[in-house]
């Protein structure tokens, strides 16, 4: 046999997801390279790991015990690699992180420069709204979490590394030439995150104290949604300025003023009150405290 480390990453990636499509998408490869990958692989053995019926792609129990020797192939070579860096006295091991969505357009730029400097270190981020991402922490799943609003019933040590501003924004195609007050919106279709999730939390506070009922609303559950759909003109959201720069700058979307916005909070790391902290987890938190302040400068001063 002469198979690939290359070969049994695909192979473990089509077995997971049960789909060349999406194990083509993870790993960023096309379809048809993930599809020669796996015909390689195959032909080195005489008993089918997979067959295709009606399109689709099936497991064979045979497949499946291969798939579990490939794991732990993958896992003994991933071990060779930390040992070697650990000899050689560099930092290894896994850093867990949990974010919400809107998090995405902020914890890449401090995660960058400190795997770069620590090339050892291996990387496992999940990205979901605020309700999942502090279960995760709840668990001590993670070793941090990224959130803009604090958890109630859950005592945790916290970074600030940003600040958070949510605005109003509409689609050009809505006139809102005239000075809005919060009380103007009843008149508007009104665009919500769904519930669990940080920024409905601050918009329904926002509405809550302005006493504003809503008449028509849509619920969806990203923020790439909620973008696209006040692009569309649907209706109007309250949103984080942090994630729409390209939109404001291409024209598709508008800031629209009024009374009461921004909200602020801040995006903050934060871990459960008094871990112990493994060497990965414990050189991040002391990157940040050194670099927060340089990186947020660098990468996002067009927010002030």
């Amino acid at each position: 046999m002469n198979y690939t480390l290359s070969q049994l990453h695909v192979f473990l990636k089509v077995v997971e997801n049960q789909s060349v499509t999406k194990a083509s998408e993870q790993l960023h490869m096309t379809q048809p390279a993930v599809s020669i990958q796996l015909k390689n692989f195959q032909d080195q053995f005489e008993i089918p790991l997979f067959e295709i019926i009606s399109r689709r792609i099936h497991i064979t129990p045979f497949g499946h015990e291969i798939a579990t020797s490939a794991k732990e192939i993958l896992f003994q070579a991933e071990l060779l690699k930390h040992k070697a860096l650990k000899y050689r006295g560099e930092l290894t091991g896994t850093l867990r992180l949990s974010i919400v969505s809107t998090g995405k357009y902020v914890l890449p730029f401090f995660l960058q420069p400190f795997l770069a400097k620590h090339p050892g270190v291996d990387l496992q981020m999940d990205v979901t709204n605020k309700e999942l991402v502090i279960e995760s922490l709840n668990r001590n799943e993670v070793d941090f979490a990224l959130v803009s609003i604090l958890p109630d019933r859950l005592l945790v040590d916290s970074i600030p590394i940003l600040d958070n501003s949510l605005y109003l924004f509409s689609s050009p195609k809505v006139d809102t030439s005239l000075n809005m007050t919060p009380k103007d919106l009843v008149n508007y279709p009104l665009i919500l995150r769904e519930k669990g999730s940080g920024t409905r939390q601050s918009m329904e506070r926002f509405l809550k104290q302005h006493g504003i009922a809503v008449r028509r609303k849509l619920e969806l559950t990203s923020n790439e949604a909620v973008k696209q759909a006040v692009k569309a003109g649907l209706g109007m959201s309250i949103m984080p300025l942090i994630g729409l720069k390209h939109e404001l700058e291409a024209g598709e979307l508008t800031l629209v003023p009024i009374d009461g916005l921004p909200v602020r909070t801040q995006w903050q790391l934060i871990s459960l009150k008094g871990k112990r902290h493994g060497p990965v987890a414990e050189a991040f938190k002391n990157f940040i405290l050194e670099k927060k302040v340089e990186l947020a400068n660098q990468y996002f001063n067009w927010l002030y």
